[in-house]
């Protein structure tokens, strides 16, 4: 596995990392043996790069994650963010980035992942109530302290960005970017190859759409979070259906699977960027590890520029109130 940059300040993981969020949550249930066998795989694979949440269970996967890297911390660049808030059943709470709130979710996360620092600390959404140099300050005493190597963002808008890397440096920013979520190419891709900030897409694989498995409702178990999302319902699912049908030729010409493709074009938008499509089982892992050894050639990214151009897929990506909590 190859690794990229994220960021000037020394950071490198692999070119594609791991995302453990359904290892716990929002899809339905998965199997926690297989979850840590996966990540295992994805470890002795050359995957490097593991990403988990606070908010995710909320707080088991980060358990999870821990259990799993025991033995194994030294290989791996860990992940993880605050600033979304959960009570125990789940029901969200809103956002908080306040320093003194940064500081306590910091120290439970150490102590859910079992570690004693973390390697790209991301605040998961960015808190409109409190100023971003006041949570970015809070994180860079993190840095300080040890506690914290690197630090990150999470669905950012530009003008937030800059303040941010202006108060610390950041390596990088987690967005939504895939063949059908290609927003940030207009203004946030620019704003970070100006600044020197490594991207790191989540969902990559349009939470599994452009994987091609997804044909009608019968295909999602009863809660599965998706069937809440706009691109899943109604017209707009039979629309984006129309557009994984499109994606199908290019990846039936190259001999790979539709996942394969997806995950190949985002790694071949500059190496700057490193993909964390998310999986619960070691045979999807296997197939997503292998799209980093896929080079899509000119003729294919004309032919996918045509098939999903920005603005493409049908529907917002996030039901109403998810979609105040994005670009802040």
């Amino acid at each position: 596995m190859k690794t990229r940059a994220l960021g000037r300040q020394g950071l490198r993981v692999s070119a594609m990392g791991l995302g453990c969020m359904g290892m716990s949550d929002f899809y339905g249930p998965a199997s926690e043996d297989e979850a840590i066998a996966t990540i295992h795989e994805a470890i002795d694979r050359g995957v490097d790069f593991i990403d988990t949440a606070d908010v995710y269970g909320p707080h088991t996967n980060e358990q999870l994650v821990g259990r799993a890297l025991r033995g194994r911390r030294d290989r791996v660049v860990l992940a993880t963010k605050f600033g979304n808030l959960r009570s125990a059943d789940g029901k969200w709470l809103g956002i908080d980035g306040r320093p003194e709130y940064v500081r306590q979710a910091c120290d439970a996360s150490l102590q859910r992942l079992g570690v004693d620092h973390i390697d790209l600390y991301y605040q998961h959404r960015v808190d409109r109530n409190t100023p971003i140099e006041e949570t970015v300050g809070a994180m860079a005493e993190l840095v300080r302290a040890g506690k914290v190597r690197y630090l990150g963002l999470s669905e950012a808008a530009a003008a937030t960005i800059r303040r941010a890397h202006a108060t610390h440096p950041i390596s990088a920013l987690q967005s939504e970017y895939s063949l059908w979520t290609r927003d940030p190419e207009a203004e946030i891709l620019p704003t970070l190859r100006e600044l020197g900030i490594g991207f790191v897409p989540y969902s990559p694989l349009g939470r599994g759409f452009l994987t091609g498995r997804f044909r009608g409702d019968e295909d999602f178990r009863d809660n599965d979070f998706r069937k809440q999302h706009p691109r899943f319902q109604g017209d707009n699912f039979t629309s984006n259906r129309a557009l994984v049908d499109r994606l199908r030729a290019v990846a039936d010409a190259r001999k790979i699977t539709l996942g394969q493709l997806a995950l190949a074009w985002v790694l071949s938008r500059g190496d700057d960027v490193v993909p964390i499509p998310g999986t619960t089982t070691r045979k999807h892992l296997g197939e997503n590890v292998a799209a980093a050894d896929i080079a899509l050639t000119a003729d294919d990214l004309a032919r996918l520029d045509a098939a999903a151009p920005v603005g493409a897929a049908s529907g917002a990506r996030y039901p109403e109130g998810g979609m105040r909590s994005i670009n802040g």
